[in-house]
């Protein structure tokens, strides 16, 4: 499997802990956060089932603009193999 070098920016990092911390963001929202706090440092990277909620996330147009950001930064750390 291939290494993925990338990790989640200073700011998406700030955008995904606000989320985590908002009563008013969506469940999805929230789970794209938490990935991509996950990816902040470190080696882990994108799995199959978060790559698949982050490509419905950015081709919808029912989703804000933060959780639009959060699924494009999960989605950019993926396993390009796949």
């Amino acid at each position: 499997m291939s290494k993925n070098t990338k990790q989640t920016s200073s700011r998406i990092g700030r955008l995904a802990s606000e989320t985590l911390q908002s009563s008013s963001a969506s469940q999805v929202a929230k789970s794209l956060a938490a990935s991509a706090l996950a990816q902040r440092a470190g080696e882990k990277q994108t799995g199959a089932k978060m790559e698949d909620t982050a490509a419905r996330v950015l081709a919808s147009d029912r989703y804000a603009k933060g959780t639009k950001e959060l699924g494009a930064s999960v989605l950019s750390q993926a396993n390009k193999q796949r």
